[in-house]
């Protein structure tokens, strides 16, 4: 995933070790050698990688931070980015040198609270999402000596800045710890208050509000849900998409845009990338804003696409009330390029959709995209097929020869 992000444009990578970030799930960077590697290629590429250190610790995790945190600030990452106020004051404290950046969990929403973060001796601040353009802008304005970072697409929580209890809730799987189990993402029914329920299966009546809410998963209990004139939040948020924004954001002069990638496939993050680095490369050039910038992103997965809260107010349309997982309709990822049969001009493809001669395949590469028609496939004895079934395939076809090494290849 590193090394996918570097080679379609990304300057910087973002990794957390699981036990101080809430990146607990899929991750390989616990492992101190690995993490080494990392920091090693980033640098040697010229790139950066920040390791993310933003949990919000009870006691216990606070007595072994600085002892487990040695190895790892000795490996020389270019910063920590963290949310917890003592934590950083221990790092400020052990290792001055160390950068941090303050992560988007502190909910920095104001100049006041940047100045106040400054004088703790933070080199940046991950803003919160919940912020407009121009707020953003006022923020730049007062505080022109602090490098400012923003989410610019992703997975939008529904609450503020991610601090979310739903999970933990439902199954003692705590959001702030890392262990989030999606919850908000689940498939809820809205009934009215007066709706009776079956006896003994713990339902809740509401005591106030109007409307209750029943998870598919858990026939007859009813939970109270209220709304207020912002709306209300036990739902499933769309995607943050903010492409169309990547231009005032750096007249702004935003110093980092970031995409939020938390168990996203290696595809996901050569496309993403891609279209950002070129959003960001036109709008530095001068060029204007690209709109099939927008349709390219539509072809990832995704709930359905929002621009948060840059431009205020969408309303109804910031949420998702159709349904909670991702749609892929538009396009589909076909599969890795695993192997480069030169002397034949054949690409080895480790097939995840179905694929037959005659359909059109995007190839997804650092140095450009192409399009091509698959004229012929062979099986692995050489044989040839009209049909690739699926996952669990592989086939040979016939790529450009100036596309060597690594590709990753989708429907059009």
């Amino acid at each position: 995933m590193l090394r996918t992000a570097f080679a379609y444009g990304a300057d910087a990578v973002y990794a957390g070790q699981p036990r101080y970030s809430l990146r607990v799930r899929n991750n390989a960077f616990g492992d101190l050698d690995t993490l080494a590697t990392a920091i090693g290629e980033a640098h040697a590429a010229g790139k950066k990688l920040y390791v993310v250190s933003n949990v919000l610790p009870h006691n216990r995790k606070v007595r072994t931070y600085l002892a487990d945190m040695a190895p790892v600030v000795a490996l020389k990452p270019d910063a920590l980015i963290m949310a917890d106020p003592g934590l950083i004051d221990m790092v400020r404290e052990t290792w001055p040198e160390m950068r941090v950046h303050l992560s988007v969990q502190a909910n920095t929403v104001n100049f006041a609270a940047v100045r106040f973060w400054r004088k703790l001796g933070i080199s940046r601040v991950i803003l919160s999402r919940e912020l407009s353009l121009d707020e953003v802008a006022e923020i730049r304005q007062e505080c022109p000596e602090m490098e400012l970072e923003v989410f610019v697409h992703g997975a939008l929580c529904i609450a503020y800045s991610g601090r979310c209890l739903l999970s933990g809730y439902f199954n003692h799987r705590d959001p702030n710890q890392g262990s989030c189990t999606n919850s908000c993402r689940w498939d809820y029914k809205v009934k009215p208050a007066d709706a009776e329920a079956p006896s003994g299966m713990g339902n809740t009546r509401s005591n106030s509000g109007e409307w209750l809410l029943e998870e598919k998963e858990r026939p007859g209990e009813l939970m109270p849900i209220e709304e207020d004139e912002h709306g209300t939040y036990i739902m499933n948020s769309k995607d943050l998409r903010a492409v169309e924004h990547v231009r005032r954001l750096i007249e702004i002069g935003v110093d980092s845009l970031k995409i939020e990638g938390r168990t996203k496939s290696a595809y996901y993050v050569a496309r993403s990338t891609q279209v950002y680095r070129r959003a960001i490369d036109d709008a530095v050039a001068g060029r204007p804003f690209d709109p099939s910038l927008l349709g390219e992103l539509d072809g990832l997965a995704n709930r359905g696409y929002t621009d948060g809260f840059y431009q205020r107010h969408h309303e109804h349309e910031m949420q998702n009330y159709l349904r909670g997982h991702s749609e892929s309709g538009r396009s589909l990822y076909v599969g890795d390029v695993i192997d480069w049969n030169a002397a034949r001009a054949l690409a080895l493809i480790d097939i995840k959709n179905r694929i037959s001669v005659g359909d059109r395949l995007e190839i997804i590469h650092p140095s450009g995209n192409r399009v091509i028609t698959v004229e012929r496939m062979e099986n692995l004895e050489g044989a040839e097929i009209g049909v690739a079934p699926g996952n669990g395939h592989k086939v040979w076809i016939a790529l450009p020869t100036e596309l060597p090494g690594a590709m990753l290849a989708r429907f059009v």
